[in-house]
């Protein structure tokens, strides 16, 4: 996974509205999103400009788990 971020808040509704259903992304609400590599290419050919972070953490990319511990049956 490889973290992204776009120019404009333009570039960044309509690469949501191309990848919808197509691939696998995480989005945030500073800019940033998480890619699969296959999407730069995808993007850069849908002509939505964007610049490359680097590749996601190991936090990013894992889910946030709350309380690993179970629920207590009684």
């Amino acid at each position: 996974m490889i973290r992204i971020r776009f120019n404009n808040p333009d570039a960044r509704k309509r690469a949501l509205g191309r990848l919808a259903g197509r691939y696998p992304f995480k989005s945030w609400a500073t800019g940033e999103m998480l890619v699969p590599e296959p999407v730069l290419g995808f993007l850069a050919t849908e002509n939505i400009a964007f610049q490359v972070e680097g590749p996601a953490t190991y936090e990013q990319i894992t889910p946030a788990l709350r309380d690993p511990a179970p629920a207590r049956v009684q």
